[in-house]
């Protein structure tokens, strides 16, 4: 097996609203059944709020909901010895937020708060603003996840952290499909890396369409897989391949110097 790979799964399907034990039950089987291929996935991937939905009526109940979800992805990548990554509501202390968590195959885990909260849905109302990124190391990739409305931001998600990857989880309705699908290659060919989205589909009841889209796409842009469809996607990323592309194209040494300013809630 070449070290040098990482191999995916994206899951996207549709989410049943505001049922984290419903959704459980159908992402058990989902991640069990992977376990089983020929090539089993190093990483599972799982859309933004993958156990209830976008739902911002869920703040009194976050804690139990939060918790409940994360002990299934310890739960999974333990038995299955595959890393799972996904957001869901989780509340800590007074707040609540739009959490992702990567675990790991040994059960303990890495979480990274969603920075920019989607105002015109009233997140900002119901969950606090992260304020800090996250860099996964594994399996020999260094890897930047964030939170759907976050690819909309190109500063936060600016390659200033050395990552080989960047990780978008979401809920990206069809009306603005088209901003998803440009952002996404955008944010490959301006960081130099690997940039992974991963959107659900169906509708919720608040009458929203998701279409999918989720895809993978090399430094250059190129789209190394798409789908539109109710699937598992199943894609391997080449690190060496990387390296070369930023040896022969150093781009990123050219890129300016800045900070960012966080403001408090």
């Amino acid at each position: 097996m070449n070290n040098n790979q990482l191999h995916l799964t994206l899951l996207q399907f549709p989410l049943v609203w505001e049922s984290p034990e419903q959704n459980i039950l159908f992402f058990e089987n989902q991640i069990r059944a992977l376990s089983l291929l020929k090539i089993k996935p190093d990483l599972v991937i799982l859309p933004e709020m993958w156990s209830t939905g976008f739902s911002m009526k869920l703040k009194d109940s976050a804690a139990e909901m939060g918790q409940l979800s994360l002990n299934f992805m310890i739960q999974m990548a333990k038995e299955t010895q595959m890393a799972v990554v996904g957001s869901t509501i989780f509340k800590e202390g007074t707040h609540s937020f739009n959490r992702l968590f990567f675990v790991y195959p040994e059960g303990h885990y890495e979480s990274y708060d969603k920075r920019h909260t989607f105002g015109l849905a009233g997140e900002s109302e119901v969950y606090k603003k992260g304020d800090k990124h996250l860099i996964v190391q594994y399996k020999g990739f260094r890897i930047c996840p964030l939170i759907c409305y976050d690819l909309r931001f190109p500063v936060w998600a600016r390659n200033t952290n050395a990552y080989d990857v960047l990780l978008f989880v979401a809920n990206w309705p069809a009306p603005r499909i088209h901003a998803w699908d440009s952002l996404l290659k955008a944010r490959a060919i301006e960081n130099m890396s690997y940039c992974i989205g991963v959107n659900r589909v169906g509708t919720d009841p608040n009458g929203h369409l998701y279409p999918g889209h989720s895809a993978v796409y090399d430094p250059f842009g190129h789209a190394l897989c798409f789908s539109d469809k109710e699937e598992s996607i199943h894609i391997s990323l080449d690190l060496e391949s990387l390296k070369k592309a930023r040896l022969y194209f150093p781009f990123l040494e050219d890129m300016d110097g800045f900070t960012i300013s966080i403001g408090t809630d």
